[in-house]
């Protein structure tokens, strides 16, 4: 009977396949903890978990140039909404003192004749449709109908205006909307990156490039802040004028969607540049690649702008000898660094 048998004896591969699975489980959970919020994974080295906050580090400067774009198309919508608004409001004191003297040229015409136009025109809820009312037309002369008819224009004029404001409204709440997607992102990105970082000991963490450069000998930090070379090497005095804001923000911190004087993201760094030297620059990395004569990588010259990733979303500096100055990221600030120490996209030459 089976209620006689004896138990089975567990199998070694058996065993084996528990144990596999469990360890499958295992990892299967701490990587997504990692991913999620950011629990250690013991299996990482130094390097590896640099790798992966470099990317994380890539990703929201991918996503702040998005919102850098965003918030200035809803910018822009507000500003055109503000003046639609002021337009309409101009319009319609316009329209008011129009009515008025309407208004007044009827009640002088009509006295006596119970309540006068001017009284009906200022109580009536439909203005334009008593302006049309064929008694009132018939009796108004030659006067009172070119004020009817700029009455009526007028008010055509406003209704347009609040249409057109009516469409910059919803524009603005659909920019406002993506800016607040855009901003999640980044300060999703970028709080993963720093809980990473925290898992590293304190040497491996202080080891950066950016941290590099900050310790670097007075003598050789002297020679980093002196655009010497650079600036005498620029095609012209506004390359030139870039390249000497750019080194004099030296040591400047990285803040996503900061465009100066004092903390700068990528793009606003040279933007504010070129603007020290009288030349507007768009703001985005994927407007600014456009907004000059691209040049090759051989043909660079001291103050043209690099930029990088397939993404194209890092922009930095050239000052020469294969070297920009550019924001990198949270981790470390505004510095000199190597074009070559990520993937180069392209190059413009906007002065």
């Amino acid at each position: 009977m089976a209620a006689h048998r004896k138990p089975r004896r567990r199998s070694a591969g058996g065993h084996t396949v528990r144990t596999a699975a469990t360890i499958a489980l295992a990892g299967a959970a701490t990587a997504t903890g990692f991913d999620g919020i950011g629990h250690a994974e013991p299996q990482l080295t130094p390097e590896q978990v640099k790798a992966k906050v470099d990317r994380l580090y890539q990703e929201a400067e991918e996503a702040t140039e998005k919102y850098n774009g965003a918030k200035e198309r809803a910018d822009a919508a507000e500003t055109r909404l503000d003046v639609l608004r002021d337009e309409a409001a101009r319009r319609t004191e316009q329209l008011n003192e129009a009515r008025d003297a309407l208004g007044s040229i009827a009640a002088a015409q009509y006295r006596g004749g119970g309540l006068g136009p001017a009284m009906q025109l200022a109580l009536t809820d439909d203005p334009d449709r008593y302006l049309d009312s064929a008694e009132f037309v018939e009796r108004a002369g030659t006067r009172q109908a070119t004020s009817v008819a700029t009455v009526r224009r007028q008010l055509r004029e406003i209704e347009q205006l609040r249409g057109a404001a009516h469409v910059e409204l919803a524009a603005l709440k659909s920019r406002q909307a993506e800016l607040k997607r855009h901003k999640k992102t980044i300060t999703g990105k970028l709080g993963a990156a720093r809980r990473l970082m925290s898992q590293l000991p304190a040497e491996e963490r202080a080891g950066g490039d950016g941290e590099r450069a900050s310790r670097a000998t007075p003598g050789a930090r002297e020679a980093l802040t002196a655009p010497g070379a650079a600036t005498t090497d620029a095609p012209n005095s506004r390359a030139a004028a870039a390249i000497s804001y750019a080194y004099s923000k030296l040591g400047s911190p990285y803040v996503w969607g900061a465009t100066g004087p004092d903390a700068f993201d990528c793009s606003g760094l040279v933007q504010a540049a070129y603007r020290s030297a009288g030349i507007s620059l768009p703001r985005t990395t994927y407007a600014q690649i456009d907004a000059g004569r691209r040049v090759s990588r051989s043909e660079l010259l001291p103050g043209d702008l690099v930029f990088f990733y397939s993404g194209i979303s890092h922009v930095g500096l050239y000052i020469g000898d294969g070297q920009m100055i550019h924001a990198p990221n949270p981790s470390a600030p505004v510095r000199v660094a190597p074009i070559d120490e990520m993937p180069f996209a392209g190059a413009t030459r906007v002065v």
